[in-house]
């Protein structure tokens, strides 16, 4: 398979746990996708549990570079997140976090905040929210 810039070869095992992944995913993390599959919010075009590189990725919309991470308490002191990020960093992606709690409770204040990061730089940017 030819390497492109939105995607980069990646194992067979690290292949084979997203699709896992996807298969059973998370509460907070199967409602944050019933949000952005099909070009929900506002059209971006999101997908999920994205091998890149030796990692995966919740959510990426690879159009505006941003990552999702859907945390949960493990993540509150993870070293690793550093690392992953400034990796994603070095690509040319901005990663943004949410806590599971705060997908299941405070959804509209999440889709607003992605919607901001979404509209960074662009010019004429008009956000569309699905009532």
């Amino acid at each position: 398979m030819p390497s492109t810039p939105n995607h980069r070869p990646t194992g067979t095992r690290i292949r084979n746990f997203a699709k896992a992944m996807r298969q059973t995913p998370t509460d907070a993390e199967a409602a944050m996708w019933r949000l952005l599959r099909d070009r929900r919010l506002s059209e971006f075009k999101f997908r999920r549990q994205v091998p890149f590189r030796n990692y995966i990725l919740d959510f990426v919309c690879f159009e505006h570079r941003l990552v999702i991470e859907i945390d949960g308490s493990q993540h509150a002191d993870a070293k690793g997140d550093l690392t992953r990020d400034a990796m994603l960093a070095s690509e040319g992606f901005r990663v943004a976090r949410y806590w599971n709690n705060d997908v299941l409770q405070q959804r509209t204040a999440v889709l607003e905040d992605i919607l901001a990061k979404l509209s960074e730089g662009r010019e004429g940017f008009v956000p569309q929210t699905e009532a």
